[in-house]
């Protein structure tokens, strides 16, 4: 490869989002150039062996972590790995894969920022933050529909690894430099759980796009549904993008147009005008949503993709 791959970081607890961003921003980018590493797979003990050690996968001991730091190293010098494979459906492992890194790499999981140096070796750094009521939601439409579990035996799960969410997963927050929260409305006004506002921590670890063209103190033309603000997180300053499920298409297309602007090629990669599968979801009935705050998240995270891939030319 004549540039080293861009690799970006999707951090955040079982059933966060992690895997529905992943796949939306691969699909933007265009599947072919993308690698995705799910650091699930480097699990130490399956799922009977976790049972009888009473170890649960959260756990820094139950994975490693050192193997993911090493490939991690190998992946941002442009060189193959041979990953192993955790069967989410047996429990079991499968055999391992031989893994090439394309022009951009997508590392999601529970784990991928818990060292310094692993930390180091993204060019993007995102973690997923759902208020917990509504990711124990996901978690157990997830885990009975897919992978074979019953309610009970999914609380019960939730309840045994909170402990090792509390002390493992959520401290990694720190390490972003975006933090994306979807959540409902707080009027009702939402009726399916799959049409989130969303909430996005932009911390200056990164350069972001600058939005006060279009939203600062004299006015927000595009209305109350798009908001940007000054905010704290975990004790640091930083802004805060809003976009509300109810946004419409000309307000998102004006945000997009923002980012496009900045990196002129963006389009070709991602338009909501150009790829009509941007920030869309399967509902629970099968019929096709549109998320525009999926489909803006998608797009600002693709655009710091791309901004590295530029300077990295």
């Amino acid at each position: 490869m004549s540039e080293r791959p861009i690799i970006l970081g999707i951090v955040g607890d079982s059933a966060a989002g992690k895997t529905t961003l992943t796949r939306g921003i691969a699909q933007i980018l265009g599947e072919d150039n993308v690698t995705i590493i799910c650091t699930d797979d480097y699990h130490r003990y399956d799922r009977i062996q976790r049972a009888e050690l009473g170890i649960s996968a959260l756990a820094p001991d139950c994975n490693y972590l050192d193997i993911i730091q090493q490939h991690l190293g190998l992946l941002r010098t442009g060189q193959p790995i041979l990953k192993p494979i955790y069967n989410h459906d047996s429990g079991m492992f499968d055999p391992p894969e031989y893994i090439e890194p394309r022009k951009f790499v997508i590392v999601e999981g529970l784990l991928g920022y818990s060292t310094r140096t692993m930390c180091d070796s993204y060019d993007v750094k995102v973690y997923l933050a759902p208020p917990e009521d509504l990711r124990k939601t996901w978690k157990i439409k997830r885990d009975t529909r897919k992978r074979g579990y019953t309610e009970a035996a999914v609380i019960d799960q939730l309840e045994k690894r909170e402990p090792d969410s509390e002390a493992y997963i959520r401290p990694q927050r720190k390490w972003a430099d975006v933090v994306v929260s979807f959540y409902p409305s707080t009027d009702g006004s939402n009726v399916d759980d799959l049409l989130l506002n969303v909430r996005l921590v932009l911390r200056p670890t990164i350069p972001h796009p600058d939005f006060t063209e279009i939203l600062n103190s004299q006015g927000n033309h595009l209305g109350d549904a798009i908001r940007l603000e000054l905010d704290r997180d975990m004790g640091k300053p930083v802004d805060v993008l809003e976009i509300d499920g109810h946004a419409t298409v000309e307000q998102v297309h004006e945000l997009e147009r923002l980012l496009c602007a900045d990196v002129p090629y963006l389009g070709q990669f991602c338009s909501l005008e150009g790829n009509e599968d941007i920030g869309k979801l399967v509902g629970t009935t099968g019929e096709i949503l549109q998320s525009y705050p999926l489909a803006l998240t998608q797009l600002l995270i693709t655009y710091h993709m791309l901004k590295a891939l530029r300077v990295n030319v």
